[in-house]
């Protein structure tokens, strides 16, 4: 197998879609504008940092899901990818993903972001093997628990692994902006740190790393 590994947020989007999601919520007045805008920063700084605990932000993010049917957010899902995501999508992601995919190459989403909010994302961007943080369902309703291990930093190589699933690689690509992937990266033959904050692209330089401008 040859294997290219896509982050999300801030690699193939403009934006952060679970921060986004938080703030697409106060814009159409479904949360508290204060508080949650709060927690949701609160956060979203923690992730900058690379101190997020992963658990206790997607649980955050899940309350709400626990308080609705699955059509309406779907519904709901569907109008956040038009007036958010989709003006956000850099055509540099696309033709990436179109190079690989002209290549034969294994094409990968992995994000620490939760399944609900990145999973159409990343199929409108063309890939259909995700590798999220899983929320929670029992009997088609959404619990407010994360399953299986967040994949947050170090949990991401646990989870690919998991999905792997003893198969072998002969030769892999990683894409992210982010110091928190550092260890997809070094996993990687081929590492891209894509737009990277300045703890990356550090990094990127010491080690050799490609780095791309994808910015739109």
């Amino acid at each position: 197998m040859k294997l290219a590994l896509f982050d999300l947020d801030h690699t193939l989007l403009n934006t952060d879609s679970d921060h986004s999601w938080g703030e697409f919520l106060v814009h159409e007045g479904l949360v508290d504008p204060v508080q949650h805008r709060a927690i949701n920063d609160k956060f979203y700084e923690d992730y900058k940092k690379g101190q997020l605990d992963p658990i206790a932000y997607n649980e955050f993010v899940f309350q709400f899901l626990t308080r609705h049917e699955q059509d309406y957010l779907t519904e709901l899902h569907q109008l956040f990818m038009q007036k958010v995501i989709r003006p956000q999508m850099r055509p540099e992601g696309f033709k990436a993903i179109q190079r690989h995919k002209e290549a034969g190459h294994e094409i990968v989403g992995i994000t620490a972001t939760s399944d609900f909010i990145t999973a159409p994302i990343f199929q409108e961007f063309g890939i259909s093997e995700i590798i999220a943080t899983n929320a929670e369902r029992v009997e088609g309703k959404y619990t407010g628990k994360v399953i299986n291990i967040a994949c947050y930093q170090q949990g991401k190589l646990a989870r690919l692994d998991q999905w792997l699933a003893g198969r072998q690689v002969q030769e892999s690509w990683a894409y992210s902006d982010s110091i928190n992937d550092r260890f997809l990266l070094e996993y990687a033959d081929h590492a891209i740190a894509v737009n990277p904050d300045d703890r990356l692209k550090a990094l990127a330089i010491e080690q050799g790393w490609d780095i791309q401008d994808w910015s739109i």
